[in-house]
């Protein structure tokens, strides 16, 4: 549970924005936007797979770029 003290003489606008900057830290948006709706897990591993493939693809082109210079 996310918890922020306000002082007595803090304005709102500052509590908010201590507000917003905790729930961004700890990911509770980015969580509930995920479990929003089910989704199967064929299609969770897909996601991963094809993250996992963009990663390897972006360090190919690199040590391609990267090869050239040497």
């Amino acid at each position: 549970m996310l918890l922020i003290e306000v002082k007595d003489n803090e304005s709102i606008d500052s509590a908010l924005k201590k507000f917003k900057k905790e729930v961004e830290k700890d990911g509770i948006l980015t969580e509930e936007k995920k479990h929003r709706f089910y989704e199967k897990p064929s299609e969770i591993k897909k996601k991963k797979m094809a993250s996992i493939e963009r990663k390897i693809e972006k360090k190919v082109r690199k040590l391609k770029q990267m090869s050239k210079y040497i």
